[in-house]
C-alpha cells in the first residue's frame, strides 16, 4: 500500500468513529480510495477526506461546468481518475444507457445501450435508471433491473451482461451492485422469487445465488467485518439479514422493519444501524452471533421517526438520519440512542428528501428533492450555517473528488468547485 493510499485509509477510518472498534465497513483500498467509484463513495458511507471543497453554490456560483443529460434517472455519478460514470432511461425506460462524461469539462464521451427485455415498472421517486454504478478501474458495472447486470470497458463496450430473471417490483428496481474480493453483490426483493447474489467480475458468471422470502425493498448491501468475520448485511423487509459473502449462506437476523426499506446500512462505534419504513423505526444491531438474534443484540432502537429513502450518517460519534415525511433531522449518540437534538429543514413536503448526506471538513450536507442543500455544523448541537439552491429537482446523491462536487439534477450534471 502507498503512504497516500495508507493516509487516506486512515482519515477515512478516523472520520468514521471507529478507529478502535471491533466492527468496521470493508472500505475501498487502492487507487480506487482516491476517487468515488461507488454508491456513497469509497467508505461506503458518505465521507469526504480532503479539503478545498465550497460549501456554498447556486446555479451560478461556484459552478465550474454544466452540461445535459440525455434522458432521467436517480442514480448517482461515480468518478475515477478523468472519468464521470451516470446511468440513464430514455423515452419512459424504453432505452437504458451508460454514459461517460469528461471529468474536467463535461464532455460527453460515449453512450452505451444495454440490451432489454420490455419496460420494467417505475415511479416518480424511482424511474429506471437509479441503481449506482459501480467501477474498479478496469470495468464499470450498473444494475438495470430485470434486464440485468452488466460490464463495460472504459470505452463503452458491454464484456458481458448477466441475467437475475424477471423482476416484478411495483415501484420497479433500484437496490446499487457492490464489490466484494472478486464477486460483484446484488440484491433484488419482488413480488416473485427475491434473492442476493455474487458474480465472478471476470465473467459475469453467477458464483452463489440465494433466495429470500422478502417481497418487497429497494435497498443496497453493505460487507462489514465483524471481529475478523466478513459479513453482507441485508436491510430490507421486515428484517435485517447477515450473509456470509463468499458462500451466500445466512449468518443472522434481527426483526423490527417495517414493509418498506431503501436507506443503506451504515457502521461504527461496533454498531450496525439500519433504517426503515416511511418513518419507522432505526434500530442500532450488534452484529455476529446465529440464527435469530433479535432479541440479544439489538442494543438500542428509535421505534419511529427514521428516513423512508435517504441514507444515514456517522459523523463524530453522532448518527444522523433525516425524516424525509417532515424534513426533520435528529442527531442520536451513536452509541446509546439518546437524542442530542431536532431539527427542521426547510418546509415540509411529504417525501421531500431522496440523496443520502455527506460529511465534508466537519459539515453535513443534506439535500432535499427541490435542488436545496442545507449546511450543518457537527456537533451536539443543531446549527444550520446556510443553505444553497439549485432551480432543478435534485434526487441523487452526490460524488466528491479532489475538491469538487458532482450532482446530477433531473436535467443536468453539475460541477462545483472553488
Amino acid at each position: 500500500m502507498s503512504k497516500r493510499t495508507l493516509i487516506t485509509a486512515l482519515l477515512l477510518i478516523a472520520t468514521a468513529g471507529f478507529g478502535k472498534d471491533k466492527v468496521h465497513m470493508l472500505t475501498v483500498e487502492g487507487e480506487g480510495a482516491r476517487y468515488w467509484p461507488s454508491w456513497r463513495g469509497p467508505s461506503g458511507q458518505g465521507y469526504v477526506v480532503g479539503s478545498g471543497y465550497p460549501d456554498r453554490w447556486s446555479d451560478s456560483e461556484n459552478v465550474l461546468w454544466k452540461v445535459a443529460v440525455p434522458g432521467a434517472g436517480n442514480s448517482s455519478p461515480i468518478v475515477w481518475d478523468d472519468r464521470i460514470f451516470l446511468t440513464t432511461a430514455e423515452d419512459g425506460g424504453r432505452r437504458l444507457s451508460l454514459l461517460s462524461y469528461c471529468r474536467s469539462d463535461g464532455k460527453l464521451l460515449w453512450k452505451t445501450a444495454v440490451e432489454q427485455k420490455g419496460i420494467e415498472r417505475g415511479h416518480g421517486k424511482n424511474g429506471h435508471a437509479s441503481a449506482t454504478p459501480i467501477t474498479d478501474g478496469q470495468l464499470i458495472y450498473a444494475s438495470f433491473g430485470t434486464h440485468g447486470l452488466v460490464a463495460m470497458d472504459f470505452d463503452g463496450k458491454i464484456m458481458w451482461q448477466s441475467e437475475v430473471g424477471t423482476l416484478d417490483n411495483y415501484h420497479g428496481s433500484a437496490g446499487s451492485p457492490i464489490f466484494y474480493k472478486d464477486k460483484v453483490i446484488l440484491y433484488q426483493d419482488h413480488q416473485g422469487q427475491s434473492f442476493v447474489a455474487a458474480f465472478n467480475k471476470k465473467s459475469g458468471e453467477r458464483v452463489w445465488r440465494t433466495e429470500r422470502t422478502t417481497r418487497t425493498g429497494w435497498g443496497t448491501p453493505v460487507v462489514i467485518n465483524a471481529d475478523g468475520r466478513d459479513e453482507l448485511i441485508v436491510s430490507s423487509q421486515g428484517n435485517v439479514t447477515a450473509y456470509n459473502p463468499e458462500s451466500g449462506s445466512e449468518l443472522w437476523t434481527v426483526m423490527g422493519n417495517k414493509f418498506e426499506v431503501i436507506p443503506t446500512p451504515v457502521v461504527g462505534h461496533d454498531l450496525v444501524f439500519a433504517s426503515s419504513g416511511r418513518a419507522g423505526p432505526t434500530l442500532a444491531i450488534r452484529p455476529g452471533g446465529s440464527g435469530d438474534v433479535t432479541d440479544t443484540h439489538v442494543v438500542w432502537k428509535s421505534p419511529k421517526g427514521a428516513p423512508f429513502v435517504p441514507s444515514a450518517i456517522i459523523v463524530e460519534g453522532q448518527l444522523y438520519t433525516i425524516n424525509d415525511m417532515q424534513a426533520i433531522v435528529t442527531s442520536f449518540e451513536a452509541e446509546t440512542g439518546k437524542v442530542l437534538f431536532q431539527g427542521r429543514l426547510g418546509n415540509a413536503p411529504k417525501e421531500g428528501f431522496s440523496a443520502s448526506p455527506v460529511v465534508v471538513d466537519g459539515k453535513v450536507f443534506f439535500t432535499n428533492d427541490e435542488g436545496e442543500t442545507f449546511v450543518l455544523k457537527a456537533g451536539p448541537t443543531f446549527e444550520l450555517l446556510h443553505v444553497n439552491r439549485f432551480d432543478a429537482r435534485t434526487l441523487a446523491s452526490p460524488a466528491l473528488v479532489d475538491g469538487r462536487w458532482y450532482f446530477r439534477t433531473e436535467r443536468e450534471l453539475i460541477c462545483i468547485g472553488s
